[in-house]
């Protein structure tokens, strides 16, 4: 049995005292700190870091390193912090992966440092934020525009990777790891009960937590929806291994009607046969668990991905001749009523969940609940419910890709926690999704009910959020007082120049939501489109899948114009499939964008963070004889780029110095200067306040 700690538990936000509250906070921190690198001690090697167990996700060095640079990034961005701790490592391990389809896989590898390097890196963020936390301003109650919500968020970041991390481990081969009493598994098995379906009565349920709300929230959590939930029927227990094990014999995985469209292709893809950490042995089957392998343990909740829980749901209906399905938010949020408080509230947990009972899932009949069974804990349950944002919803500004990225119709809730579920994990109000395909410690149960999972949605289609839509009206928009769309005329202002040897791959690096990329995809046969902002990168992807976004902008005060863009009236129909949209960090890409005959870069060298190191690192990606154009209009800010990093727009020795003068100096080595021009452009920010600014373009050949 584990011990159990209030500690993992989130901190109250109106607390009485401020220097307590300070107190509580430090403890909170080392603790989620200390409890985190105490589950990558279970690794017995540091070869055991560089393995990449989920081919959908980094090797573990990168989980390692991530979690301590978010709290220097996040801090650095809210200018709390002055200086960086290691700009490489902050760059390196700022980005996770959230891969577009199951099949996005990338078999490249980083130039990862040790182990020991980033002990040494975490040891020293965590010394800086301990004696930052000392003198920090402080005042209750908190709220999300006070420091302290900087560090929340840092620790219930790093409590999402506690569980993510785990999940890659359990993925490890065995010979790479170490049984821990600190990470002790259940032991007790058996048969599995049988379940069955218990009433329900429906009523009104209000989702969405208020900024009032006394415990952290992420940015999704906020706001409200009102939705009434019909009577249905729920099943008493989750779905164990042993009810699933009927699924399996009978043929489920490879009956194809009980799998949707998306299903199937998954399968085809996968060719799974079995959940993911079941193992079929001569003597049976057995499941991988933490760090060991037991006999499959049948009373044990299944642990599946959506798609597999989906087509458990589809058999059962057929073998119930009921409508039987996974339940929405809404029917989670209903069931969950019947408990009273929270885990934070309990004084001896009622659920294997905030590590209070084991590092494992343990017997679906263990924990009851008002006649259920592990309505929380245990492991998540997979919902109906695609995420999107309540009523109200509004992005926080040091984390604004959070949630956005996800409400896009393929990330599905998960509800409830699991046995690692700590902090505002543990809460009801949590709102965590990940794409269908994806592994968590995640099971489900069904229910039985005539009501569309959809009832009560309200989903709006139109992209509000307002710098995202001035950036596609700027891209999509018509155009402003007779200048020329700019990522259209950029593009052909650079090709009139060159004279192109080969055009068979191009990169818009800064390619925001995306319009230069379908220009460049006219005149070459691959485009990779990266971009910092998931939530950039996002738009331009869900043009490409859905064929058509619409978004808002605003005339004056609350009142919004609604605009429509698609590719057929674009004329991009034909040539969306040759542009691939990734996130990405522009000093620090994977190895596999290289190769080019072109690299565009618009409106980005004066955004970055280390410009010299761009140009010294994208150079070795243009082929011989291959061009790169910048596009800029210089608008250095500290803001972006420390000053003594400026190209240009300073006094060198008391004379000025122009960023065509850097450039020039960082490039002419391996470069020749083929043309300069200016490109004009407007920014629509109000139907009567525009932005008119020229942007200059220098255009390079690499010398061959």
């Amino acid at each position: 049995m584990l011990d159990y700690s209030p500690l993992n538990h989130t901190l109250w936000l109106d607390g009485q005292d401020e220097q307590q509250t300070r107190r509580e906070l430090q403890a909170r921190f080392n603790h989620t700190w200390q409890q985190y690198e105490s589950l990558f001690s279970v690794l017995n090697s540091d070869e055991a870091f560089y393995l990449k167990a989920e081919p959908l996700r980094h090797p573990l060095i990168f989980y390692f390193g991530h979690t301590a640079t978010f709290f220097v990034n996040k801090l650095k961005l809210g200018k709390y912090f002055e200086r960086r701790i290691n700009p490489e490592f902050e760059s390196m391990f700022a980005i996770g992966v959230d891969e577009m389809s199951w099949d996005d896989l990338d078999e490249n590898h980083y130039k990862w440092p040790s182990v020991q390097a980033v002990k040494e890196y975490r040891d020293q963020v965590k010394f800086e934020i301990n004696q930052w936390l000392e003198s920090m301003p402080l005042n209750l109650p908190i709220t999300q525009d006070s420091p302290v919500w900087v560090i929340l968020m840092g620790i219930e970041h790093e409590r999402i990777h506690l569980e993510t991390s785990s999940v890659i481990i359990r993925q490890l081969p065995l010979k790479y790891l170490k049984s821990s009493s600190a990470w002790p598994a259940c032991k007790d098995a058996g048969e599995a009960p049988a379940n069955k379906l218990l009433s329900v009565s429906g009523r009104t349920v209000l989702l969405g937590k208020n900024t009032e709300d006394k415990t952290y929230g992420w940015d999704n959590e906020f706001g409200q929806r009102q939705i009434k939930v019909q009577d249905f029927k729920a099943s008493q227990y989750l779905v164990s291994n042993g009810e699933f094990l009927q699924f399996v014999n009978q043929g489920g995985y490879q009956t194809p009607r009980y799998w949707d469209s998306e299903g199937q292709a998954w399968l085809e893809y996968t060719r799974a046969e079995f959940p993911r950490f079941w193992i079929r042995k001569q003597d049976g089957i057995w499941q991988r668990n933490l760090t060991e392998e037991m006999p499959l343990p049948l009373n044990w909740p299944v642990e599946v991905n959506q798609l597999e829980a989906k087509a458990f749901c589809n058999w059962k209906a057929e073998q119930l001749q009921a409508p039987v399905r996974l339940p929405s938010e809404a029917e989670w949020h209903l069931l969950r009523q019947q408990i009273p408080g929270e885990a934070y509230d309990w004084q001896d947990p009622i659920a294997n969940i905030a590590l209070s009972h084991f590092a494992s899932s343990c017997p679906v009949n263990r924990f009851e609940q008002q006649g259920f069974y592990d309505l929380v804990g245990n492991v998540w349950q997979w919902t109906e419910t695609a995420i999107d944002g309540f009523e109200g919803f509004e992005v926080h500004p040091l984390y604004d890709d959070f949630s956005t990225p996800t409400f896009d119709g393929k990330h599905n809730l998960i509800k409830g926690g699991s046995w690692i579920s700590t902090g505002n994990e543990a809460i009801s109000s949590c709102r965590y999704a990940f794409r269908r395909h994806f592994y968590q410690h995640a099971g489900f149960r069904y229910v039985e009910s005539a009501q569309s999972p959809d009832a009560g949605l309200c989903l709006n289609p139109y992209e509000t959020d307002e710098l995202v839509s001035q950036y596609l009206e700027f891209h999509y928009g018509k155009e402003y007082f007779n200048v020329p769309n700019f990522c259209v005329a950029g593009v052909a202002t650079a090709l009139e120049q060159i004279q192109l040897k080969q055009s068979a791959r191009a990169l818009d690096i800064g390619c925001s939501v995306g319009r230069a990329s379908f220009e460049l995809a006219h005149h070459f046969d691959h485009v990779d489109a990266i971009d910092f902002s998931a939530r950039f990168i996002s738009q331009a992807y869900d043009l490409v899948e859905q064929g058509e976004k619409r978004y808002t902008i605003p005339t004056e005060g609350e009142l919004v114009e609604f605009k429509s863009v698609s590719l057929r009236q674009l004329e991009y129909e034909d040539i969306a499939a040759k542009i691939d949209f990734v996130q990405g960090d522009a000093c620090n890409l994977k190895p596999r964008f290289t190769g080019y005959d072109l690299v565009y870069a618009a409106n980005l060298i004066d955004r970055l963070n280390d410009p010299r190191r761009f140009l010294e690192s994208i150079t070795g990606r243009i082929n011989s004889g291959g061009y790169l154009v910048i596009a800029s209009p210089y608008t250095w800010l500290a803001d972006y780029t420390p000053k003594d990093k400026w190209l240009g727009g300073i006094k060198v020795n008391g004379e000025n110095f122009t960023t065509l003068e850097g450039l020039t100096e960082a490039l002419i080595g391996q470069f020749e200067l083929v043309a300069v021009r200016e490109v004009p452009f407007v920014i629509r920010e109000t139907r009567r306040k525009y932005q008119h600014t020229l942007s200059e373009m220098s255009i390079w050949r690499k010398r061959s």
